[in-house]
């Protein structure tokens, strides 16, 4: 029987709900066909879900759209906290690579953006929050001008909007608690950082800025979930691997949460990456940790 958590714990704040995440994540792997770049209505229809549901709870909700290939490609945004000057910006793509369901890549983070749209509706918020849903974020188009994330971080850019930071949700939900069943891009980081799959990571560069340096310790310092950080050269490989990878490239302070997805997760871009491998109390506690360590940044 799965633990339903209530939406106020004892501690008094709000908490991400069992309930909602499963209803989530029905909503967003039962498409047609698999929501990869190919399928353009699948996609459409998880857009049209997550903007149906950031408009419950935000200040305004919209499509960014562009085209690709003579094809039209979509990023949906809401914008909570209007009223504030210094924007965060909170993201994690909905596509997927190749046939599959994608539950850990990449609907567990995309569902943590919603949780937070939910978490964060009806509160004195501190910051302008720009919550985002991106596409086209996987191969081939990974590490080009037609991700999602880079025509997000650009129009800010552009804009030229007060971005305080950017964190990334990309992979949110796979845990183990066996010994060897995490592993690093530098061997050497196991001695430091342990074997087993049972934590959350925050990856960050060096130079990161100051939201980011801030934001990790926050997020680390909550006991929702064994927290590991990560600061190393961009260099490193994986350590630019999702979304936030665009806005360090536009200069901004930005954050990548992740179970670390190819390191722990066998499911990685594979067919059995479905809702069953998620650990959903586990991933639960990783959103209730975000929203705790981004309500109390100054």
């Amino acid at each position: 029987m799965l633990l339903i958590w209530c939406s106020v714990n004892n501690r008094g704040f709000s908490q991400a709900n069992i309930q909602h995440i499963e209803r989530h994540f029905s909503e967003i792997l039962n498409t047609a066909e698999y929501r990869n770049y190919r399928h353009i209505e699948s996609l459409n229809q998880v857009a049209n879900y997550v903007k149906m549901h950031f408009e419950k709870y935000a200040d305004t909700t919209y499509f960014q759209s562009y085209e690709v290939d003579g094809e039209i490609y979509k990023n949906v945004i809401a914008v909570l906290g209007s009223e504030n000057e210094e924007t965060i910006v909170i993201g994690g793509h909905y596509d997927v690579c190749g046939d599959q369901d994608g539950a850990d890549d990449n609907a567990s983070g995309l569902i943590g953006v919603l949780e937070l749209a939910r978490l964060f509706h009806g509160k004195k918020l501190k910051y302008r929050f720009e919550l985002v849903a991106y596409t086209l974020e996987e191969p081939p188009f990974f590490r080009t001008q037609n991700m999602g994330s880079y025509q997000h971080a650009k129009s800010l850019y552009e804009r030229n909007e007060k971005v305080y930071g950017m964190i990334a949700l990309d992979m949110i939900g796979y845990f183990e608690e066996e010994k060897k069943s995490q592993t690093y891009p530098i061997k050497l980081l196991s001695w430091f950082l342990g074997s087993k799959g049972d934590f959350i990571m925050v990856v960050n560069k060096w130079g990161k800025g100051k939201f980011a340096r801030r934001f990790s310790g926050k997020f680390a310092h909550q006991k929702e979930v064994k927290v590991r950080r990560l600061a190393a050269p961009k260099s490193v490989e994986g350590l630019d691997w999702s979304d936030h990878l665009n806005f360090w490239n536009f200069g901004y302070s930005a954050s990548l949460i992740t179970d670390t997805g190819p390191l722990r997760n066998p499911n990685y871009h594979r067919k059995s990456d479905t809702i069953e491998t998620i650990n959903l109390p586990k991933m639960a506690k990783v959103i209730d940790q975000i929203y705790q360590a981004i309500i109390k940044l100054k």
